[in-house]
């Protein structure tokens, strides 16, 4: 009984997921769910992109977080775009819900990229569609080579995935051809960035792509 509670549960969120996913393309935006483990860097990557993506191209942002509306704050700050917070309460990720009501206080005319930063968690939201068109996962260097292993389904989801503060590479035991080797294994077409969020090394690769996929979706 348990399990049929929980797919319906899935089915009603691919329901709204679905609807949220329509809406984004008939808006011409590429949305992309960002997910990761606390600490990881999730809100840093996106301060960093925002900084470094060409004037033409309009973001917004969709903060996940438990309580606070802290990097909601950060965002609206440092990068002024326009910034929306989404509190669950003790919620462990973001639903599609959740992105559809909060789409309702973004003038979506106006965004060519939306930025979701779900909860930290690498287990819940994985499960849960937001209607995104792509779906990244940052690991820090920090966390060990191990997570792939332990949290499979997050990372055989992940269309993209980015390393995180490679600068400690030299002082940490992580093993980053084995970390890839796994996560290829679960998803072969996983497209790989390594990053320093305290220098920016690596962004150049990271927005480049961005900007092409962008420019895919705005032309349709």
């Amino acid at each position: 009984m348990k399990v049929k509670i929980v797919q319906n549960i899935l089915s009603l969120n691919d329901e709204v997921a679905l609807a949220n996913q329509l809406l984004f393309q008939q808006k011409g935006i590429l949305v992309i769910n960002i997910m990761a483990s606390p600490g990881a860097g999730k809100t840093t990557f996106i301060l960093n992109t925002l900084k470094r993506l060409p004037a033409q191209l309009k973001s917004a942002v969709i903060e996940g977080d438990i309580a606070s509306s802290i990097d909601a704050d950060k965002i609206k700050k440092e990068a002024r775009v326009e910034a929306f917070q989404i509190n669950t309460g003790g919620g462990c990720h973001l639903d599609a819900n959740m992105i559809s009501s909060a789409c309702r206080h973004l003038v979506l005319e106006q965004v060519d990229l939306l930025f979701i930063e779900n909860v930290g968690n690498l287990v819940c939201p994985a499960a849960f569609k937001l209607g995104e068109g792509m779906r990244l996962v940052i690991a820090s260097v920090a966390e060990g080579d191990d997570k792939p292993i332990k949290y499979p389904q997050i990372f055989a989801s992940a269309d993209i995935v980015v390393i995180s503060k490679t600068d400690l590479l030299p002082y940490i035991n992580f093993n980053l051809a084995s970390f890839k080797r796994v996560i290829s294994g679960y998803n072969p077409k996983v497209v790989f960035f390594e990053v320093e969020a305290t220098n920016g090394g690596g962004f150049d690769a990271w927005i480049e792509y961005l900007v092409e996929r962008t420019l895919q979706i705005r032309s349709k």
